[in-house]
């Protein structure tokens, strides 16, 4: 079961470098994420948002070479590899002109964590501060609790538990207590 973490910092970078610990972690299998949104609020207060996960996974390049590699190879048993390359190479161009148009349209901004709800829950945050929205389909929580421990932020929302939510809580504060004294 998918779960949702939503957490603001105190500035604007903290959550790119949250996003860099999880994709190392991603990369150790230590979760495995559906979706990644980092959330900044700039000085004015507009919200922008910057989706991380590659819904297409390398789709389009991939199916570009490939239509390179046939369409020359097609080509070559007409006699014509040009004509087969350079049409393998206009099919490759179409096909990515229609996931960007559809992406614009509308059609896939709502992958995986909906954006207005990002959009909604991003302007409760300060100006000048950000947040990371992450669906993690699975994880390993120690792991995770001790890789996001090295950053102070506050849970704006989670679907965990309140005994990991809890947990959760407690690691994001946890070096900000050590900084100060508190226990």
């Amino acid at each position: 079961m998918n779960e949702l973490i939503c957490i603001a910092f105190k500035d604007s970078g903290t959550a790119d470098q949250v996003l860099n610990e999880m994709r190392a972690m991603e990369s150790d299998y230590v979760l495995d994420l559906e979706d990644a949104v980092v959330v900044v609020r700039d000085r004015d207060g507009k919200v922008h948002l910057k989706q991380c996960v590659d819904i297409f996974g390398g789709a389009t390049p991939h199916g570009v070479a490939l239509g390179m590699l046939w369409g020359g190879l097609i080509g070559l048993l007409f006699m014509n590899p040009l004509a087969g390359l350079l049409g393998s190479l206009a099919g490759g161009a179409g096909g990515g002109a229609m996931t960007v148009a559809a992406s614009e349209s509308g059609v896939l901004n709502d992958y995986g964590i909906p954006d207005n709800f990002i959009r909604a829950l991003g302007s409760t945050i300060l100006p000048g501060t950000s947040a990371i929205f992450l669906l993690v389909r699975n994880f390993d929580e120690d792991k995770l609790l001790a890789g996001i421990s090295k950053y102070e932020g506050t849970i704006l929302k989670t679907s965990l538990n309140k005994e990991h939510e809890e947990k959760l809580r407690a690691a994001l504060t946890h070096q900000h207590d050590q900084k100060t004294g508190k226990k």
